[in-house]
This record gives C-alpha cells, sequence and structure tokens, in this order.
C-alpha cells in the first residue's frame, strides 16, 4: 500500500504515529538491506555451489516481465520469476484442471543476465534442482529460454497456451477479420483442435494457407513462430503427463507483486527505490515477512553499529604533529599552529544558532553571550 495510507493504518491501529516521509525512508533503508543480502547470498552460491535442500517431486517455473512508471516519463521492465508445486490433477465442472500451489516470487529491475544470475537464491532455497520433474512454462521471449537453460536445462519446454492463441488468432483475423463472428468461430475450433489433438495438422493446414496467401505476412510470420517452438506446444502429451499448459502464475504474480504497489495511480519510481521495494514485495507475497523480517532487522541493526563507529572515528582528535629529530631546541611551526588552533578553539564561545525564541525579551536572557567581567 502508499507510504501515506502505511502511516494512517499504523496510527489507526496501533497508536503509533509516524509521518509519510519516515515510513518510507524505513522501507527503503529496509528493501535495500535485504536486497543487499540477497545479492551477497548469491555470490556466496556461485562460489561454494553448496547442496540444495529436497524438494517436491514436480516443480513449475515461470518467468515473465511488466513495466513500471520511473520518474520523468521514463518506464522499465521488472523480470519476475514465479516457482510452485504441481499438485495431482482434479476434476472441477467436468473438466480435469491442474493446479499449482506454494508460490514464491523473486523480482527485479535489471538485464537477463543478471536477473538469472541472482535469481539463483530462490532457485537454491526452493531446491529446484533435487526436483524429480521441472517444467518451464514461458511464454516465448528469447531471454526467458535462456532463464531456463541457465538454471535446468532438463526442464520441459511448454509454450504458454494463450500466448500460442495469440499466434493462431493473428492468422484467423488476417484472414476474416478483427474481432467478426466468423473469426471467433474460427479461432474456437483451432484452439481445440491445438489443445486436444496436437499441433500436426493445425500447422500442416497453416502452410497450406502460406502457400495460398504468399504475401500475407501475419501468415507467413505467425506460422514461422509457431513452428520454431513446435516441441513447445505439444499440449495433449503435457496434459497427459500431469502438466499445465499456462502460465497463469507469473501473470498473476505481475498484478500482485509488482504492479499492485508500484503501478499504481499517480506513482512514478525513482530507479535505486524499485529494487529494495520488490524485495519487500517478494517476501511479502510469498508469506515468509516472519521468517525474513529478523535477519532484515539484524542487518539494519549491524549498519548502524558500523554508522556510529565511523562517526566515533572521525571525531577522534588528531594527534599533534610530531617534532623531527634535530629541530627539539626550536618548536616546529605546525606544532605552533596546531597549538594556538586549540587555544583559540577553547577561549571562543560557541556558535549560537539562530532561534526564533531569540526574538522575544523571555528568550534573551538565555541567548546572551557571556560577558567578562571588568578588572
Amino acid at each position: 500500500m502508499p507510504f501515506q495510507k502505511a502511516a494512517e493504518m499504523l496510527d489507526d491501529f496501533m497508536g503509533i504515529r509516524v509521518s509519510r516521509i519516515v515510513s518510507q525512508r524505513y522501507a527503503e533503508e529496509a528493501g535495500a538491506a535485504y536486497e543487499q543480502m540477497q545479492n551477497e547470498e548469491a555470490e556466496r552460491l556461485e562460489k561454494e555451489a553448496p547442496r540444495a535442500k529436497p524438494c517436491a517431486d514436480k516443480i513449475q517455473i515461470s518467468a515473465d516481465g511488466a513495466m513500471v512508471p520511473l520518474l520523468h516519463g521514463v518506464w522499465a521492465e521488472v523480470k519476475t520469476l514465479v516457482i510452485g508445486e504441481v499438485q495431482p490433477e482434479v476434476e472441477e465442472q467436468g473438466e480435469q484442471v491442474v493446479h499449482t500451489r506454494n508460490l514464491s516470487y523473486f523480482s527485479r529491475k535489471t538485464t537477463a543476465q543478471e536477473f538469472q544470475r541472482l535469481a539463483l537464491v530462490e532457485m537454491h532455497r526452493r531446491g529446484v534442482e533435487n526436483a524429480k520433474e521441472v517444467a518451464a512454462i514461458m511464454d516465448g521471449a528469447d531471454w526467458e529460454q535462456g532463464f531456463s537453460d541457465y538454471h535446468c536445462p532438463r526442464a520441459v519446454r511448454i509454450l504458454d497456451f494463450a500466448h500460442a492463441a495469440e499466434h493462431v488468432n493473428n492468422i484467423g483475423e488476417s484472414l476474416l477479420g478483427e474481432h467478426t463472428p466468423e473469426s471467433q468461430a474460427w479461432l474456437k475450433e483451432r484452439l481445440h483442435r491445438l489443445k486436444h489433438e496436437g499441433p500436426e495438422k493445425l500447422l500442416g493446414e497453416f502452410q497450406g494457407l502460406q502457400r495460398q496467401y504468399p504475401q500475407a505476412q501475419a501468415i507467413s510470420g505467425n506460422l514461422a513462430y509457431l513452428e520454431k517452438r513446435k516441441d513447445q506446444i505439444q499440449y495433449p502429451q503435457f496434459q497427459a503427463h500431469g502438466w499445465p499448459i499456462g502460465s497463469g502464475i507469473v501473470e498473476s504474480g505481475n498484478k500482485l507483486v509488482v504492479e499492485a504497489r508500484l503501478k499504481g495511480s499517480g506513482m512514478h519510481w525513482a530507479e535505486y527505490h524499485v529494487n529494495p521495494m520488490l524485495a519487500l514485495r517478494n517476501i511479502i507475497c510469498s508469506d515468509r515477512w516472519k521468517e525474513e523480517w529478523p535477519k532484515i532487522e539484524a542487518r539494519l541493526r549491524q549498519q548502524a553499529r558500523q554508522r556510529r563507529s565511523q562517526l566515533h572515528q572521525s571525531r577522534i582528535a588528531v594527534p599533534p604533529p610530531s617534532i623531527p629529530e634535530g629541530r627539539v631546541p626550536n618548536l616546529d611551526v605546525a606544532l605552533i599552529s596546531y597549538i594556538s588552533t586549540q587555544i583559540e578553539q577553547k577561549d571562543c564561545p560557541p556558535k549560537l544558532k539562530k532561534n526564533p525564541w531569540r526574538n522575544f525579551k523571555c528568550g534573551k536572557a538565555l541567548y546572551q553571550r557571556p560577558v567578562s567581567p571588568k578588572i
């Protein structure tokens, strides 16, 4: 929720009054601390490669991007990874349905290469490498396929069914018009065949359309996309093996984790505040706040101690310069300057702060400089 709303709720329910600025500063400091902890953990995992904990038998991973508004009208992509445990099939309204539970999230605004490296923290925490079977259900973007290659090359690759349907729909609308009853009926029949019969016959039909309309870029372009991912649209096989065929968990994750907090009305973020907020959103939406907050608190206390130590070191008086050998009878110029400076600082009264109470009679006496008695 917005910082102002959070401050108001804290006052209403706990009787603790803080300003919006204070709540924002504390949240950003906590998020930055947790982001730093995860970055350090990613480096440790890369160096030590420890064994992961046991995991569920069937795991689904899905990744996608969502745009968030930054300052000065700039938009940036936030990448999100969702990991979940695939449950056995259940019958709902006469159909077999597969659900994915125990979801956890990892989000960052960074490059694709850096994201796949940093996401090692969540992949290791969930023990994905120990799962018997893993399905990578993505929407077909190149960086998402690279993510799967990096983390689990043995995973079953599944193209999100809704994304495949978009390309089938593009072919139909190029022939029958956009949003016409004919194109909708055509699409419904083809998607049913794709879902229950597989892509072979459907791709053969599209190849015939390409030969019939060789100048139609919509047909040739979308056909090439589907042919390139033929192994990823074998939906009857995937369903028979108990896999979901949609990446809805990451689509909803974009809305729940990213857009619900960073894409509100009138919101524009400084770039360096995005990842700290995402780090906090990840643990909140993954139901891990009680587990992770003590670690964040310990890191914040450690940082506070370091700041106090640095401040204390900066206030230690500088020792007087040593007198070079051979110049003992005569005081060194630097030493004389040092001594005179110390004397002046002790003799001079402290600098008075500007205070509105000095304008009142009752306050003048408190702020008058001490007058030395005349001798």
